[in-house]
């Protein structure tokens, strides 16, 4: 039986070639520490590392590499921004539609300093009103903190609508783009994006544990670090280096992954997140058809492409979640993930959260239409309660 992974929303599968070679190249000819020595492999691995963050100041339109900070996913890119920004009497206004890597910190910092969050509803299809944002600012909001694309409904939110109300008021944007990046263009300058946050294993084609956060030149200045420790530079200092990227960079990178994430960036930057990002539109188009015509099947999200990513979250008569992904991994061969998917406001936004959440498919850049019409023939026969004639 052939199997069709569509938990691209999670992690992607498969990575191009050239980035397994990438991380086989480092683990067996590199190996060493960037920064940590004179010899020739560990400027090599410095290098890499150099070269990794120019490319994803290309991908993003980012005035300065060095404001490209590495991490180890998007949520530690997320937790940096958020504790290294806020303040007790601070107040932040996000939207139901985010992931618990934005909400849990903020609840986090609610009950411990006394945070002031307002979480802003969204409509049904995930989308929110920008002038639902506006009217939620407050004397003291300081963040806006939302999320780009939704790992639940595949909305894709109005970044640049909200990132202006931001701008009239002089408060800051953070953005997570977790589902977006490598799936949709994104200009951070032309965007007013303060803070962007991303992981390298998903749209990046890159390796687990990886990921950056974007900082706007002149806001390293009031965000503090959340850690201190070795950067293999300004040793005899007592104190952490202020210069970027040194200056949330404590400790060794995950060089190894590094290695395949550069990789995956010059797969991107080859083939173009435009000519992905046009497939990702014919793909909705096709599934967003093909759907409506299963009976007792009901989908959720924006009904144009123009609005979303290829993530869809389905119910189906007669099937828990867990159920009917059980039934289309064992007699199909199709992977997908059933749940709330760390997003339990989103769930609550679209009436799935009471109920065990949805099952959900994820595209990724080496999906067909020949898969697409592989699952919905799938998802018919389910429907129809043929499982029983199947082999």
């Amino acid at each position: 039986m052939k199997r069709i992974y569509l938990d691209n929303a999670a992690t992607s599968f498969p990575k191009p070639p050239q980035v397994y070679q990438a991380m086989i190249d480092y683990a067996t000819r590199i190996g060493a520490s960037a920064g940590r020595g004179a010899y020739g492999e560990a400027i090599e691995s410095g290098r890499m590392i150099g070269e990794c963050r120019k490319k994803i100041a290309q991908l993003i339109c980012a005035p300065d590499p060095n404001h490209i900070i590495m991490t180890f996913n998007c949520t530690d890119g997320l937790n940096l921004a958020i504790h290294g920004l806020l303040n007790s009497g601070d107040h932040v206004i996000t939207i139901w539609m985010n992931h618990n890597s934005v909400l849990r910190p903020l609840n986090e910092l609610k009950s411990r300093i006394g945070l002031q969050v307002d979480f802003v509803p969204c409509a049904f299809d995930g989308i929110v009103d920008p002038d639902d944002i506006r009217r939620a600012i407050k004397p003291n909001t300081k963040l806006i903190a939302i999320l780009h694309g939704s790992n639940v409904t595949g909305t894709v939110e109005p970044i640049h609508q909200i990132a202006k109300i931001a701008r009239e008021h002089d408060l800051l944007i953070l953005v997570d783009a977790a589902q977006t990046i490598g799936h949709l263009p994104i200009d951070v300058q032309k965007d007013q994006i303060d803070f962007l946050a991303a992981p390298g294993h998903k749209g990046l084609l890159g390796a687990l544990g990886t990921g950056f956060l974007y900082i706007r030149p002149g806001l390293e200045k009031i965000l503090r670090p959340l850690k201190q420790g070795g950067t293999g530079s300004w040793s005899e200092e007592a104190v952490q280096p202020q210069a970027l990227p040194d200056k949330y960079e404590s400790g060794s990178h995950n060089a190894l992954g590094i290695a395949g994430l550069t990789a995956g960036l010059d797969y991107l930057l080859n083939r173009t997140v435009a000519d992905i990002h046009q497939q990702d539109r014919a793909l909705c188009r096709k599934f967003m058809a093909g759907l409506d015509e299963i009976d007792g099947l009901t989908w959720f999200g924006p009904r144009e492409s123009a609005n979303r990513i290829g993530v869809f979250s389905v119910r189906m008569e007669g099937y828990t979640p867990r159920e009917l992904s059980a039934a289309l991994e064992s007699k199909f061969g199709i992977l997908t993930r059933s749940g709330l998917h760390c997003a339990p406001l989103a769930h609550k936004t679209i009436g799935t959260l009471e109920n065990g959440g949805t099952t959900r498919f994820s595209f990724g850049p080496f999906i067909t239409i020949e898969d697409l019409d592989y699952i919905l023939n799938a998802l018919q026969k389910l429907s129809v309660r043929s499982a029983t004639t199947l082999v």
